[in-house]
């Protein structure tokens, strides 16, 4: 008797981000923090989420918010950069791509 274990759906549980994703998070985070844009960060994983957010200010609310929403993965993309007052500002299937919207000939904060 053979079982197929490619038709069961995965095990529900708490979206995160893996060893790859994370590094061009940081890398991105780095380079702002050092240019004096940004001064903190969070994460978190939630059941159909995982979210990076970055703070000008400790006690602020986001700047910016990461996500990665693998339900969204065959449809717009699974990530997305979400501005001030939840604008999606780019949202598409790769990290990389999306964290283009970050490079600093393109970025200028406005106050």
């Amino acid at each position: 008797m053979t079982f197929d274990l490619s038709a069961e759906t995965p095990l529900a549980g708490p979206v995160f981000w893996d060893r790859r994703e994370l590094d061009q998070l940081l890398r991105v985070y780095g380079r702002m923090v050092s240019q004096g844009e940004w001064r903190d960060y969070s994460m978190a994983g939630l059941k159909d989420v995982a979210e990076f957010a970055v703070f000008r200010r400790h006690g602020d609310a986001p700047v910016y918010r990461v996500e990665k929403r693998p339900s969204l993965r065959l449809k717009q993309g699974q990530y997305a950069v979400i501005g001030e007052g939840g604008i999606v500002l780019k949202r598409g299937r790769e990290l990389a791509q999306v964290l283009k919207v970050f490079d600093s000939r393109k970025f200028t904060v406005v106050e």
